[in-house]
């Protein structure tokens, strides 16, 4: 059964979720909890510890809608939100969604689109609990690994196995956001994680839609991988979105006053893949090594924000698909000889 938690100054709301919801109550499919503000509501979440969703107004006395949002997120990680309010302005929106809101419901309320976004909500709960406890199991899994198992994992032939590599061609791109270091270093660590996921959340999706993937999180920056037909044109289509999804999104609130901007290194050529790592550990990651990658990361850090470089070598290969503007000749670390970079434009 599914606990969900109603906040709301306005007692009419508690009736109509009652009427509404009455068969799912009497089937002990959900169980509402009620409360008039977000003080209110904390109380109650101390009391009932198994609630699952908050549904929430904006507007309420003593605590609003987006001040609790606040709370919820440094206290309850796995609860998710929902705000019902009245206030559906992009501002209210986005306010919401920055402050952890899983999705937003303008008054009056449409019951069929709040009992869709109920379920789907609860769905979205019951994975990261599903999560978490694969988790848990992973950690204690070694207590009831059949024995063959564990003795295979030790042995030369799983070595040799999970060791094996290989040489491919690829498109390495190194996406910095430029300036959060002092975000991260003057911010709450709630705000910064928040944020920072926020935003690799939409650079993730750029390299997704292009086919590629992200090799690893590498502090606020990331790596990405391409491979496949024509992978340095998709890396570069992706970095091109990603720049400028990026450069659009807002400054988040008041408190945190920092609007973002990335950096962006390109190279392509051939790299080492395969499971990088500690065997003895059983820790490695399906990664790849080599100069490409790191001229890459080289390339990233002698650019300027807003700017996607690529060496003169990628921009013989893409100069004919892609305007691009000579920036110059510069050194880079542990090269012998200057390169000239470009930048790649729309």
């Amino acid at each position: 059964m599914a606990k969900i938690l109603v906040v709301d100054d306005e007692t009419d709301l508690q009736i109509l979720i009652k009427q509404k919801f009455r068969k799912k109550i009497r089937n002990n499919e959900y169980e509402f909890v009620f409360a008039l503000n977000g003080f209110d509501a904390l109380n109650q979440l101390e009391q009932h510890e198994d609630v699952d969703l908050v549904l929430s107004d904006i507007n309420m006395p003593e605590m609003d809608g987006l001040t609790l949002l606040s709370k919820l997120s440094e206290k309850h990680s796995i609860l998710k939100s929902v705000i019902v309010s009245a206030y559906g302005d992009m501002e209210n929106i986005r306010t919401a969604m920055n402050r952890g809101a899983f999705d937003f419901i303008t008054k009056p309320v449409d019951f069929t689109d709040l009992e869709l976004t109920i379920e789907k909500t609860l769905k979205h709960v019951d994975q990261l609990k599903e999560t978490l406890r694969a988790i848990k199991e992973n950690n204690i899994l070694k207590m009831y690994v059949d024995e063959t198992v564990l003795n295979f994992m030790d042995s030369r032939e799983y070595e040799s196995t999970i060791m094996k590599n290989e040489t491919v061609e690829a498109t390495i791109a190194f996406i910095d956001i430029c300036g959060f270091t002092a975000i991260s270093e003057n911010e709450r660590p709630d705000d910064v994680v928040r944020l920072l996921n926020s935003y690799f959340d939409v650079m993730v999706t750029e390299i997704i839609n292009q086919g590629g993937f992200v090799d690893k999180f590498i502090g606020d920056a990331i790596m990405a991988v391409f491979r496949g037909d024509y992978h340095l044109d998709r890396a570069l289509d992706a970095c091109l979105a990603v720049k400028n999804k990026i450069a659009k999104l807002p400054v988040v609130d008041d408190h945190v006053k920092f609007r973002p901007n990335v950096s962006i290194g390109v190279n392509s050529g051939e790299v080492v893949s395969g499971n990088i790592g500690s065997v003895s550990l059983k820790r490695l990651d399906y990664t790849v090594i080599g100069d490409v990658v790191n001229t890459a990361q080289r390339l990233q850090s002698s650019g300027n924000p807003g700017q996607v470089i690529i060496n003169e070598n990628s921009y013989q290969k893409v100069r004919e698909s892609f305007k691009c503007v000579k920036v110059g000749e510069v050194n880079l670390k542990n090269k012998a000889k200057s390169e000239v970079i470009w930048e790649v434009m729309e």
